[in-house]
């Protein structure tokens, strides 16, 4: 075997180490290997599955968390309307201006979003952890509850409604061909109508293989502690800004 041969083996040796992307997977003949197209068809059932599957009943009603939902009536609408999913229905207004403690200093909220699984897999360990981080800040929350088929910026019609300091959106992330269970934390300073997408921060890859979910709760708080200190969120927030030069 030449040099060369030798330095791409090691080369691609070392990229796989790294990255779980599709890459050195080898082939039999002008194709992949059949093993390589099962684990494909696999992954992207997986993926499927994810976007149009449902967050359970069960689930929500361990966590405590009521259920609103959007102006889309069904996935498909969902997926083709992506302003119907910013938007609440009366209905859900209503329960959220009735059912949930009003300007908070925290505001959590929990979302489906493109990844159903990416909720039943996380929450569990991502919510006890926020609120841990929390009480260790000496932060207080509100009323957490779901948004069924929600958008990043169902954030600002809620903010507007419950008029929160902060407020941090856990929401499935569109699922891809490596994990279909990845979670994303959207937050904001004083979210209200007409918020610029500039003004959000987001810690986003939440899951096993990626950021673990019980340290992103830990770092979300930590996050909205900054904003809270520094009274503003997206490009503007500086993190790891000494309090005293707040």
């Amino acid at each position: 075997m030449e040099s060369s041969d030798s330095t791409r083996i090691e080369v691609l040796a070392d990229l796989t180490r790294v990255t779980p992307a599709r890459i050195g997977v080898g082939r039999a003949g002008t194709r992949p290997t059949t093993a390589k197209i099962l684990q494909l068809r696999l992954d992207h059932a997986a993926a499927v599955d994810a976007v149009y599957g449902e967050v359970s009943k069960s689930l929500l009603d361990e966590m405590g968390f009521f259920s609103v939902e959007t102006m889309c009536e069904n996935k498909e609408i969902y997926l083709k309307r992506p302003d119907q999913g910013r938007r609440l229905t009366e209905e859900g207004e209503l329960l959220i201006s009735s059912g949930c403690i009003l300007e908070p200093e925290v505001q959590i909220v929990v979302s489906d979003g493109l990844s159903s699984a990416a909720i039943e897999a996380n929450i569990r360990d991502v919510y006890p952890a926020l609120l841990d981080s929390l009480r260790i800040y000496g932060l207080s929350w509100g009323t957490t509850f779901f948004v069924k088929n929600g958008r990043v910026a169902c954030m600002d019609p809620i903010g507007k409604i419950l008029r929160p300091q902060v407020l941090v959106l856990l929401i499935g992330e569109r699922p891809g061909l490596v994990s279909a269970r990845s979670m994303s934390a959207y937050m904001c300073y004083r979210p209200r109508i007409g918020m610029m997408e500039s003004e959000r921060n987001v810690i986003s890859n939440i899951h096993i293989a990626g950021t673990p979910p019980i340290e992103a709760g830990a770092h979300i708080g930590t996050v909205l502690k900054a904003m809270l200190d520094q009274r503003t969120s997206g490009t503007n927030l500086v993190m790891g800004l000494p309090s005293d030069a707040v």
